[in-house]
């Protein structure tokens, strides 16, 4: 390499490096076409209807029984840019170019010679909207998240309202860029995610834990097990139950992650269906008040004191499993609306297998503090999933201080969750009433 190139590449890192710094403090304002501080109500929403989803559209339009109150605001803020950490970007340059699509049985795909950062930064045809499908799954995360007072509300078609209130640890174990840390976890050989649920209340639900593991190898089949405290076994459940409710809400197991895709990739197919700028709430206060005063009831979605929502320019892609996997799967298409900087799905419009609109989930972004890193775009706050068809819907939250971030898990609220064997591994659910 040439003096000058040397230079030059040099200068791009720093400029890289500095950026991130800077976001940081706050994120430096991008060009917006809604005006700031515009209060968008079901009385003016089509003025500004280029800008949702399929869902909120249908939520404004009170297509369904559940849709957004007569009293309902959303109060624009201008559009930020958020970027994820420098460490997460050196990793895309230096690896990006080594990653290829390898080709299985049965019209399906994985990915070889990835190892941290995004695999497709530019990603363009061929296989332009699966390439995004691999960048969405391997968006920036930190490689630990935990919180000890997370909270579902269900709702019910006739409005009764009841709850569950549990713990979460999701630790990633490889293909990891945050600062400090080597892409592999010595920890978790050979596996990339591992995901644990287990409620606190009520208490005769009590000690029911979910523990999802996925594996470096995407060819490999995930493991999904179920601890039943009456019987006091874990039981494994088949691959078929990536329908199944996610204990006992309407977020299937294939839905449950960072964003809201979490079926493995090589299962499925994506194509791209262009741009749209998208509103969402991506600064949400995590330390909410009662339901009652921070949410429209019974919609559960925020009003403008839980914080304001930016239009995100953002790709949609329409998501549905490889022919050869799709008999018996539940959904017949999932659009994802993925971020053009952080390559996270926020919103997501399920349709069931006729292709009819069946639930919208949202799982907004949040502001969370990553050691040695700073602010940076994760999860944190809340979100909802409707089934507009069967009138009911779950709301979720991570408590009063949010999600804790990495080492950080080692304390929160009192609770080390960075025990591999307690909470990331079959053994350990054997340790839950002992």
């Amino acid at each position: 390499m040439s003096v000058v190139r040397k230079l030059i590449v040099a200068i791009v890192l720093l400029a890289t490096v500095l950026s991130g710094a800077a976001m940081a403090q706050e994120p430096e304002a991008m060009p917006q076409p809604i005006p700031e501080g515009t209060v968008i109500t079901p009385q003016n929403w089509q003025q500004y209807k280029d800008y949702m989803t399929d869902g909120m559209r249908a939520l404004f339009a009170g297509t369904y029984t559940m849709k957004f109150p007569p009293n309902f605001q959303m109060v624009v803020d201008k559009t930020h840019s958020y970027q994820p950490p420098p460490s997460f970007i050196q990793a895309t340059e230096k690896y990006s170019r080594q990653v290829k699509i390898v080709n299985l049985p049965g019209g399906r795909h994985t990915i070889n010679g990835y190892v941290a950062g995004l695999p497709f930064p530019d990603p363009k045809a061929p296989m332009q909207g699966w390439k995004m499908l691999m960048d969405t799954w391997y968006a920036y995360v930190p490689w630990m998240l935990c919180t000890p007072d997370g909270r579902f509300v269900f709702e019910d078609r006739l409005g009764n309202i009841s709850g569950d209130q549990w713990f979460l640890v999701n630790r990633i174990f490889s293909h990891r860029s945050d600062a400090g840390v080597t892409p592999t976890d010595p920890k978790g050989q050979g596996m990339y995610n591992t995901q644990f649920f287990q409620i606190l209340k009520p208490e005769q639900a009590r000690y029911t834990s979910l523990l999802s593991v996925y594996y470096d190898d995407l060819t490999k089949t995930e493991d999904t097990f179920l601890f039943i405290p009456a019987l006091r076994r874990t039981l494994r459940l088949s691959s078929a139950a990536r329908c199944s409710p996610a204990l006992g809400s309407d977020f299937a197991i294939d839905d449950t992650r960072h964003s809201t895709f979490n079926g493995n990739p090589t299962r499925f197919d994506a194509s791209y269906a262009g741009d749209r700028g998208v509103l969402e709430m991506i600064r949400p206060d995590p330390y909410l008040s009662s339901l009652e005063s921070s949410f429209y009831m019974p919609i559960f979605y925020p009003k403008p004191m839980v914080g304001k929502w930016e239009v995100r320019p953002s790709f949609v892609l329409d998501v549905t499993r490889v022919a050869s996997e799709s008999k018996g799967y539940c959904y017949g298409k999932k659009r994802l609306y993925i971020d053009k900087q952080m390559y996270d799905s926020i919103w997501g419009d399920i349709y069931d297998e006729n292709l009819k609109l069946w639930k919208v989930d949202y799982d907004p972004g949040g502001i969370v503090d990553v050691p040695g890193e700073g602010p940076r775009w994760s999860n944190n706050g809340w979100g909802v999933m409707i089934d507009v068809q069967n009138s009911h819907l779950t709301h979720v939250d991570f408590g009063h201080h949010g999600f804790y971030v990495n080492q950080n898990c080692a304390n929160a609220d009192g609770h080390d969750y960075t025990d591999v064997g307690r909470y990331s591994s079959v053994g350990g659910l054997s340790q839950i009433m002992q």
